[in-house]
């Protein structure tokens, strides 16, 4: 383990590229924006950051299940039976 300026130990194998990009993965994480991740990292352009970074920002496809699995857990978790649902036996109204 080698210890930084702080005195706080690190892998030997860890770089200064390593924890960059481990600070960009966790801001992207918990849901920075392009712009904010380019400022914090010095980049000259918000493509730099999405060259590099890119890969790690949910795609709309990600967006799009996590939306359609909210509703539908919601769906489950509410009874299936009561006020504002049809009962089973009484056919079409």
């Amino acid at each position: 383990m080698a210890s930084g300026r702080d005195g706080r130990r690190t892998p030997e194998w860890t770089t200064f590229h390593d924890l960059r990009h481990f600070y960009a993965s966790l801001l992207i994480a918990r849901g920075s924006s392009v712009k904010t991740v380019q400022r914090r990292l010095g980049h000259q352009s918000a493509t730099e950051t999405l060259d590099t970074y890119g890969h790690l920002w949910p795609d709309s496809d990600d967006e799009t299940r996590r939306a359609v699995d909210h509703v539908l857990s919601s769906l489950l978790d509410a009874p299936l039976s009561g006020p504002g649902f049809p009962r089973l036996d009484d056919g079409p109204s």
